[in-house]
């Protein structure tokens, strides 16, 4: 059905209201200066600002820290276009990240080669998520949509001694607005083509008379129509209808103590995604490909729906000048209900009902010392304990064949992963002498996984009387990991600094939810964890009196027991073939990379700014049916060549206020996107054209943006199932243009 809803328009607009008081608060030049990584002042400045980052779990600025980190302030946000986590995906050097097979705000990512983008509870990010610091366990709902941010980090590399499992490729950071002193806020509204109306609003500052207690709101209505059409009920494909909603709560009862209270709630009613049949399908070959990547026949409803709400509560307690305390208490929970039509097809083939939910509670404590010495550094504990389940029906008709108790082939998946784990971290900074420096670290991580599986067979589409069983199993089964971290960095002048690391990174391990022991015993048996060791040589530089930043890593990284999500085909009892989502370790690998990160201001009206990335991924061991095939295999989501190059112009206006102009184009060369590397889905090398206009005349700022203005067609994933036929591929979003009007105060 299609589910636009004025009613959530109406109250996103009636908060909005509310929100914009005449009040406005003049931001200072030098607070600005801070704030973006380009010019404060463009009539009178010529250098790039510094910007702060957390990083190593303490504040520092990003060209000083030696990690390679890219970070973006609001400011560069809104000049790149930035509306999700999605778009970060060319601006950062071997970030991957797009939304997964089928949904809108399920997030697919991979950093260097190394992500996962199954979403089934029991699989783990290969990259994690953070909220303000709290961990978001599972995909659903983590495509976060950016409003009212303070800034967004990507941390590239394994990241196990600060951030634990399942950050084996890296991290990824979203940093809310900071609590004011003084009130502020802001409201927007965007409409653009395909029926795009965005708006967004925010209010925060001192309550009841005084800045010791503070808070802040901010709620966004996404909305837009969809870029293609279900042919056989008319409705919406890939659209996007989203309300979001954040809130945090300061009471700072001295200087040295404080405590906040955040809530965030999400609810994703979009359709399904459009999926372009790339081959007829045999089993009904009367359906040849559409003209359009987004326009498909199925004959499921439109559901998609996704709902994720948290609560934490973050006590910060300043002991003395060299020592800090700070306890973090979180609570999630998701629920995700969607219909997933393989065939796209109206007849009934390969169609899937599918429910997910998960909670998950998460405690940590972090005593953070600086005593402005030579020393400085960060320990803590963590605990997590989280649930995650669901439901898949599955149905599956092969009309080519006899009508038996397996055709159509009614399939229940259900079941639960619990996960508890416990871990205790250090990180310790140490000035050798005025240049040198060592940064020394480790993580060591206790984690039990108890998966609960019963897979069954039914007669018919109600699913009450089965005829078989494929898996049904209790299982526990226990992980432990070290992941040590040694560094050095050497200052060769006050504006260049070179480091050295080496660290390791692991996802933990667990069991198939979707195993047929049955028919392939082997798939009850637990999955090892993934583990990495990674060395990176880097430099950060800062030349021609600080309007050039100039930053390289060199990265080597050693991939054992690689996680892959695949689809095994097996035989039913009456000899035909039909296939389960299996999960394996594959082996192991290397990857090789190069990055460069540049911004450069040869004068205080241009900005030239980017990236360009090198990457070489490959197996050295691939078992299947214990032969070593590695030579035929491919590391998915792993471009060798990306980048991205941006200009902006700025350019005072006669009327008043500064007018930004922007043009950009970001490269990904070819790619394999799914595990089967099947060549129909393969990706070849693409660019994307962007540009950008923005006039900014305080309190106002009115912005004009379009994205893929040459209309590139480009696969991002897809599905090939052979026993029944499929062939398809998910695309990335078509032109884009839209208009912003934005008010702050």
């Amino acid at each position: 059905m299609f589910r636009r809803s004025p009613a959530r328009h109406a109250l996103c607009l009636a908060v909005l209201g509310a929100l914009a008081t005449p009040v406005y608060a003049q931001e200072s030049q030098a607070a600005s200066s801070d704030k973006e990584t380009t010019a404060a002042d463009s009539s009178s400045v010529k250098s790039l600002g510094k910007v702060t980052v957390s990083a190593r779990k303490r504040d520092e600025t990003l060209q000083e820290v030696p990690v390679a980190v890219t970070a973006f302030t609001p400011e560069r946000l809104e000049t790149l276009n930035v509306q999700d986590l999605g778009d970060l995906d060319a601006q950062v050097p071997n970030l991957t990240v797009y939304a997964a097979r089928g949904s809108s705000s399920t997030v697919t990512a991979y950093i260097r080669g190394i992500g996962q983008s199954d979403p089934l509870w029991g699989v783990d990010p290969g990259v994690g998520i953070y909220l303000d610091d709290v961990y978001i366990a599972r995909p659903q709902g983590a495509l976060l949509d950016v409003f009212d941010v303070e800034r967004i980090e990507v941390l590239r590399g394994p990241q196990g001694t600060l951030y634990g499992k399942n950050t084996i490729g890296g991290a990824i950071k979203y940093i809310s607005k900071e609590l004011p002193k003084t009130t502020n806020g802001f409201g927007s509204v965007t409409v653009g083509n395909y029926g795009q109306l965005d708006v967004k609003g925010a209010i925060g500052g001192p309550i009841l008379g005084t800045d010791a207690l503070r808070a802040r709101l901010s709620v966004a209505s996404l909305h837009r129509d969809g870029f293609g059409t279900n042919l056989t009920n008319g409705q919406p494909v890939s659209d996007k209808e989203i309300l979001a909603l954040r809130g945090e709560l300061g009471a700072f009862v001295s200087d040295d103590f404080d405590i906040k209270l955040a809530f965030d709630w999400m609810d994703d009613q979009s359709g399904v995604r459009g999926a372009k049949m790339l081959a007829v399908n045999p089993l009904n070959s009367t359906y040849k490909p559409l003209d359009s990547r987004y326009d498909i026949r199925s004959g499921m409803g439109n559901v998609n729906d996704t709902g994720m709400k948290g609560v934490s509560a973050t006590a910060t307690w300043r002991m003395n000048p060299s020592w800090t305390a700070k306890y973090v208490i979180a609570k999630r929970e998701s629920d995700t209900s969607t219909d997933i039509d393989f065939d796209t097809l109206p007849g009934k083939y390969v169609d899937v009902h599918a429910f997910y939910s998960d909670e998950q509670l998460s405690n940590e404590l972090q005593l953070n010392y600086d005593g402005g010495g030579r020393a400085r550094g960060v320990m803590g504990a963590y605990m997590f304990s989280g649930e995650a389940g669901g439901q898949v029906l599955n149905y599956f008709h092969n009309p080519l064949g006899a009508t038996t108790i397996t055709n159509p082939l009614f399939g229940d998946t259900q079941g639960k992963v619990i996960t508890d784990s416990f871990a205790v971290y250090t990180d310790w900074s140490i000035d050798l002498s005025e240049r040198l420096g060592l940064d020394i670290g480790a993580r060591w991580t206790d984690e039990k996984k108890h998966a609960i599986a019963l897979n069954k067979f039914y007669t018919t589409p109600n699913y009450t009387t089965s005829w078989g069983t494929a898996a049904n199993f209790d299982k526990t089964i226990r992980f432990k990991n070290l992941s040590p971290k040694l560094a050095v960095n050497y200052d060769f002048t006050q504006d260049i600094m070179g480091y050295v690391s080496a660290t390791r990174g692991f996802k933990s391990g667990g069991y198939n939810i979707r195993a047929n022991t049955t028919s392939v015993p082997r798939s009850g048996d637990p999955f090892r964890d993934e583990q990495v060791d990674s060395l990176e040589v880097g430099t950060k530089m800062g030349l021609l009196d600080q309007s050039l930043f100039l930053n390289f890593a060199y990265f080597h990284n050693k991939y054992k027991d690689i996680q892959l999500s695949v689809f095994t085909e097996y035989t039913l009892p009456n000899g035909s073939k039909s296939f389960f989502g299996d999960f394996t370790n594959a082996g192991a690998g290397t990857i090789d990379g190069f990055e460069v990160e540049y911004q450069w201001m040869p004068s205080n009206r241009w900005l030239i700014s980017g990236n360009l990335a090198w990457m070489d991924s490959k197996y050295t061991e691939f078992m299947s049916s214990n032969v070593n095939i590695a030579d035929t295999q491919y590391f998915t989501n792993a471009p060798e060549f990306s980048g991205a190059f941006n200009i902006e112009h700025r350019l005072p206006m006669i009327a008043g206020g500064e007018l930004t102009a922007r043009a950009g184009y970001t490269y990904q060369s070819s790619v394999w996107p799914t595990t089967d590397l099947s060549p129909a889905i393969y990706q070849e090398g693409y660019g994307l054209v962007n540009a950008g206009l923005i006039w900014r005349k305080k309190p106002w700022t009115v912005s004009l943006q379009g994205s893929n203005l040459t209309d590139e067609e480009y696969r991002t994933t897809g599905y090939n199932i052979a026993a029944y036929g499929v062939l398809t591929g998910f695309y990335g979003a078509p032109r884009q243009y839209s208009l912003t009007v934005r008010y702050d105060f």
